[in-house]
């Protein structure tokens, strides 16, 4: 064999890979796995999905961050969840406390959003 011909041979075989390889990336990146003649649905990671969390999780997470935030008196705060959104109902003793609520509550993992409906009262 001569040299034209084995640069030949070994320019296809590169473009052979090329080929059989380029599908199988295009594929896990939409999650459908042709291989083989059978088709395979994967579950595509999704950071939505990661924030589809049962609601008492959600609830009880919320919660949780609201007693550990230093500077809020979460002991008149009711906290209900459902799909994603959390409802604060409830009082605090100074309105700062409020908002604070609030932020907490939107950065726990799984709150797409909340409908703060505290209200403020003087401790007694």
């Amino acid at each position: 064999m001569n040299v034209n011909g084995a640069i030949s041979r070994i320019g296809a075989i590169l473009a052979m890979v090329v080929m059989s390889s380029s599908p199988n990336h295009a594929n896990a990146q939409t999650g459908v796995d042709t291989r083989a003649g059978a088709t395979v649905q994967r579950a595509a990671y999704s950071t939505s999905r990661l924030q589809n969390r049962p609601d008492s999780a959600v609830t009880r997470d919320v919660r949780n961050a609201l007693w550990r935030t230093p500077n809020l008196d979460a002991s008149g705060i009711r906290v209900r969840a459902r799909l994603g959104v959390v409802t604060l109902t409830g009082w605090v003793p100074d309105r700062r406390q409020i908002a604070l609520a609030g932020n907490v509550s939107r950065s726990v993992r799984g709150v797409r959003s909340v409908s703060n409906q505290l209200t403020l009262r003087n401790r007694r």
